[in-house]
């Protein structure tokens, strides 16, 4: 009788729940990330409107309108759905914080674990934020969690041929070009052309941070 008041057990996510350690970029703030939570949704909202005009070019297709792919409701659902793919552990949703604020998130997506050992890195940063190293200090850092934390081998990435600015963060990174994906995703309306990008665990003896902190671009 007592077992339907027990909550279900779930074992342990790798690198979920968890907050990575913080950097700082060269004009001295720092950045980190941290898990996603429900009480980011009226940030979330905010910035992604504010941004539509440099999101929607570059995101996948939405539903209706953007406002209403951003609303109260669709941020609810986004949430809840997150969550339970974090907890299934094939989403890790992060937050990147610039001196403790919400400033845009990185996601690794994907996560397949055994003789695949394989996620997808994506990101965006707000506005106000950009031009700065975030996204770079960003994405090192999400990189790095995804392999010495989630246990990823293998982490991959793409980005569209008319944004060579996502891909400059990454190869700084240490990504690789591994190919050209030919009307890979359904982006602003149409279907779009992308370059992927790869890295291995063992091809760099440093990490991403290590490698960024040794071309002085954080500390």
């Amino acid at each position: 009788m007592l077992d339907r008041f027990i909550a279900p057990f779930r074992a342990p996510t790798p690198g979920w729940p968890e907050t990575t350690p913080a950097v700082r970029i060269r004009d001295g703030a720092s950045v980190q990330l941290r898990p996603l939570a429900s009480s980011d949704g009226e940030a979330w909202s905010h910035m992604r409107l504010h941004d539509e005009s440099w999101l929607k070019p570059v995101e996948p297709t939405t539903h209706g309108t953007w406002w209403e792919a951003h609303s109260h409701a669709s941020w609810r659902n986004n949430w809840l759905n997150l969550r339970r793919l974090a907890y299934d552990g094939t989403v890790v949703p992060m937050v990147i914080e610039v001196n403790r604020e919400f400033a845009g998130q990185v996601t690794l997506g994907n996560i397949q674990h055994g003789a695949v050992g394989e996620c997808w890195i994506g990101y965006w940063v707000f506005s106000p934020y950009m031009g700065r190293g975030v996204a770079t200090a960003a994405c090192a850092l999400g990189t790095d969690h995804a392999i010495h934390r989630v246990g990823m081998h293998r982490v991959t990435a793409t980005y569209l041929p008319y944004n060579p600015a996502s891909g400059r963060v990454l190869r700084s990174c240490g990504y690789r070009e591994e190919g050209f994906m030919r009307r890979n995703l359904h982006i602003n309306g149409e279907w779009r052309d992308h370059h992927f990008v790869a890295l291995n665990a063992e091809d760099y003896p440093t990490t991403a941070v290590e490698r960024l902190a040794a071309a002085g671009r954080i500390r």
